[in-house]
């Protein structure tokens, strides 16, 4: 995924809430909708933009989707980012 599509992701707020909520461990798709208040089919629409920037993982666990950050990519993100900072002088 190119970084302009991760940016893309990135500028809907809900979808950085999913994230700023899974920075604190893995969670299921029924425990994110619930605390965003938000119907499973725009979860699931939300879900799968982040998966497609590979912004976060997904695991099965019996009858359970548990969802997680993938922070390699926001390594390299900040890695990137970094580049346009520091030192001018």
């Amino acid at each position: 995924m190119s970084d302009t599509n991760i940016f893309k992701v990135l500028s809907d707020k809900q979808r950085r809430d999913i994230l700023v909520m899974l920075k604190n461990g893995r969670m299921n798709a029924g425990e994110i909708a619930k605390q965003l208040e938000i119907t499973p089919a725009a979860l699931s629409y939300h879900l799968k933009l982040l998966k497609g920037a590979d912004l976060i993982m997904e695991y099965k666990q019996k009858n359970f989707i548990y969802y997680e950050i993938n922070t390699s990519v926001f390594d390299e993100l900040i890695l990137w980012i970094g580049q346009f900072g520091g030192d001018k002088g």
